[in-house]
């Protein structure tokens, strides 16, 4: 499990990897909202193209940081998704929050 944190441009990229479960989406919420709260992005861009496992609580993660974007007037994007992580996240409804794009349809900048 891992997190890698890029900004650029007032977007925060968070690069994920290996499986999302109950004890790493916590890690990972510490350290997106430490940097969030500090820098305040316009979007946060959530990369999932080295994510194995992801369960519920990943939708938990993704979701929190839909409602704090919100409250800035940001947004969240999703990129990247495996198929079988991405049939997660459209059954959860996460694509009335936040902009989903597939393993496919995402060019890194």
């Amino acid at each position: 499990m891992g997190v890698r944190l890029i900004l650029r441009e007032g977007v925060l990229t968070a690069v994920l990897s290996g499986e999302i479960d109950h004890h790493s989406a916590r890690e990972i919420r510490g350290e997106i909202d430490e940097t969030a709260s500090r820098v305040k992005p316009k979007k946060i861009i959530f990369d999932f193209s080295a994510v194995q496992f992801m369960d519920s609580s990943g939708i938990g993660l993704i979701m929190g940081r839909c409602k704090l974007m919100q409250l800035w007037g940001g947004t969240v994007e999703i990129v990247r998704l495996p198929r079988k992580i991405e049939k997660i996240v459209s059954l959860a409804g996460l694509n009335q929050l936040c902009v989903i794009k597939g393993e496919n349809e995402f060019e890194a900048g």
